[in-house]
């Protein structure tokens, strides 16, 4: 027990460092999708699985021009909603999901989108991740840690987590960090896996985090006896 609450310790202890460093990075990191509603943002937000958020926002300003609010997207044609939103991929399903979704909010939640988690959840395509996006930029809700692909990544190679369902890693993730800085992590450390620690190639000599990553640690020093 008294080794697990070291474990424990040492653990938080470096994702609060992994939390300074990725501030002082990143201190104007925000949510890169665009969006001027919180409609738009649950849309973009489901559109941006399996997508860049950089090819969403090629997609929306057509979308939103077309269809700019939940009773718009609720009762428009699926056909013409599939073609403006086919180069995200997945493009039926994706559809069939803003429509489902903006159906709901029109019918139980008087075309609002709901602040609360269990409602969000209840929506068509929403599952945690959109969820915490929508509530923390929308609405200044902090809930959750928001864990997408490299968040998932990156608190691996740093040590912070073994876990690989996204849903246990965000409760990990929440113990370890402070709840007001959640959301922040989030978005940070999707910026320092876009510019340093890429999927194949980190670069991990040039990577301020080198210090307390573990990964980084293994990859250097393999290196460095090569």
């Amino acid at each position: 027990m008294a080794s697990m609450t070291r474990k424990l310790a040492s653990k938080k202890q470096r994702a609060l460092e992994v939390l300074v460093v990725l501030k002082r990075l990143y201190p104007d990191a925000t949510c890169s999708l665009n969006y001027e509603t919180p409609v738009q943002l649950l849309v973009a937000t489901i559109l941006s699985a399996q997508c860049t958020d950089e090819r969403v926002n090629k997609v929306t300003p057509a979308l939103f021009s077309r269809y700019p609010d939940a009773q718009a997207l609720a009762y428009c044609d699926r056909e013409e909603l599939e073609k403006l939103v086919h180069s995200t991929g997945f493009y039926r399903n994706k559809a069939k999901n803003i429509q489902g979704a903006c159906q709901k909010i029109m019918e139980e939640f008087g075309g609002e989108v709901p602040q609360q988690m269990e409602q969000l959840l209840s929506l068509a395509g929403v599952a945690r991740k959109t969820a915490n996006v929508v509530l923390a930029h929308a609405f200044g809700i902090i809930q959750g840690v928001t864990v997408d692909t490299h968040v998932k990544r990156l608190s691996q190679r740093l040590g912070l987590t073994k876990e690989t369902d996204p849903v246990k890693i965000e409760r990990e993730l929440m113990k370890l960090l402070p709840q007001p800085d959640w959301e922040n992590f989030s978005i940070s450390i999707i910026y320092h896996g876009r510019a340093v620690c890429n999927a194949r190639k980190p670069i991990c000599s040039a990577c301020d985090l080198a210090h307390v990553c573990p990964s980084a640690h293994t990859l250097l020093n393999g290196k460095a006896g090569n």
